[in-house]
């Protein structure tokens, strides 16, 4: 099986289970943020030494695919949506924040991205995150998205800025305070 297709050579492309849709369609940009995310991901895994942490962010990879595959999905039987992602993913992400937060000093200010090189991506998948879920967002106010997708994006963020300060404390790199105007 080739590659290419040529069918997108006109600017449309087809979702499972119809189509042709223009590509700038808001559910083919919504997840095309969702494939940057995990591209993103893929970058900040290649620099994490902690085998428990790279794990984490593959599990998260694995989620964001669901989601982008759900996305990418505009009819689906009642067998393709059990592969749907559910809430337990969203209660996994709280509980890595939760383990991280107690090993990392309280902040008192705000942080600026950067520090080694594992947090730098982290960090910049993060931003991407939270432009993905502006995106989802946007979409859910056109086209029904389901609300765990939302959660699930909004949870993600918070646990890429965690997972962020914790790879730069194994890396004993201090978080690099902002000091305003």
């Amino acid at each position: 099986m080739k590659i290419y297709t040529k069918k997108g050579d006109q600017g449309k492309t087809y979702l499972f289970g119809g189509g042709p849709f223009p590509k700038n369609d808001a559910r083919i940009d919504t997840y095309g943020e969702i494939d940057e995310l995990n591209s993103a991901i893929g970058c900040a895994r290649a620099f994490i030494q902690e085998q428990e942490l790279a794990s984490q962010l593959q599990t998260i990879q694995e989620s964001l695919f669901s989601i982008g595959s759900e996305l990418s999905t505009v009819s689906a039987d009642e067998k393709l949506k059990l592969s749907f992602l559910q809430e337990a993913p969203v209660v996994q992400l709280e509980h890595w924040i939760d383990a991280f937060d107690v090993k990392l000093k309280p902040l008192k200010n705000f942080i600026l991205p950067g520090g080694s090189q594992g947090a730098s991506f982290l960090h910049l998948a993060r931003t991407i995150c939270r432009r993905a879920e502006r995106k989802l967002v946007a979409l859910s106010e056109k086209q029904t998205v389901r609300p765990v997708l939302i959660k699930y994006l909004n949870r993600l963020s918070d646990y890429l800025f965690v997972a962020a300060r914790i790879t730069n404390h194994n890396a004993k790199q201090e978080d690099i305070l902002w000091k305003g105007l």
